[in-house]
């Protein structure tokens, strides 16, 4: 259940080729430190928008679910001209609203974020293609920077690789699955 299907090093890595070569017809996003730096507002990356706006030209329904406020949720939902759903009350909750909205099958929708124990563990429960990227930023709640320590062990056994969800990286980077 904790075990992602991709670990892409950016959320860009994402295009509508990659997507259609896995059978996948829809995106689920999560806000804070996948898309944005936790607790940032201000204008959206360009590279960012960039991308969003390649994938809706696609075709390709977007959703955020985030357990960010209605408030935070509702701010980027307008920047970035998506759909979102905040507070979720992930990994619980939240992605099966996200697929009604977007009317497709959870095998047909990757999710994305950087969070094993809610973004990974909420798609994999739906049963969705999950996708794991490093956080944008060490910035976080107490609790999650507690949670990144469990997940760091996680990934040491039972990947076995030196993927690390508690270091942040700079800027976007591409690198091929």
């Amino acid at each position: 259940m904790l075990w992602p299907r991709a670990r892409l090093q950016s959320v860009t890595e994402i295009t509508p080729l990659w997507l259609r070569e896995r059978g996948l017809r829809g995106v689920i996003l999560d806000l804070d430190n996948t898309l944005v730096p936790y607790g940032f507002y201000g204008e959206p990356p360009a590279h960012l928008v960039g991308w969003l706006e390649e994938l809706k030209a696609a075709g390709i329904p977007l959703v955020l679910v985030s357990n960010g406020s209605r408030a935070r949720v509702g701010y980027w939902r307008e920047k970035l001209g998506v759909l979102g759903l905040g507070p979720a009350g992930k990994p619980w909750c939240g992605f099966r609203s996200a697929l009604r909205r977007m009317g497709l099958q959870a095998c047909e929708v990757a999710v994305v974020g950087d969070q094993l124990f809610t973004d990974v563990l909420g798609g994999n429960l739906v049963g969705a293609y999950t996708v794991l990227v490093p956080p944008l930023s060490s910035r976080e709640l107490g609790y999650t920077r507690l949670v990144r320590r469990l997940e760091r062990f996680v990934l040491r056994v039972l990947l076995a690789e030196e993927f690390d969800p508690g270091k942040t990286r700079q800027g976007p980077t591409i690198k091929k699955e």
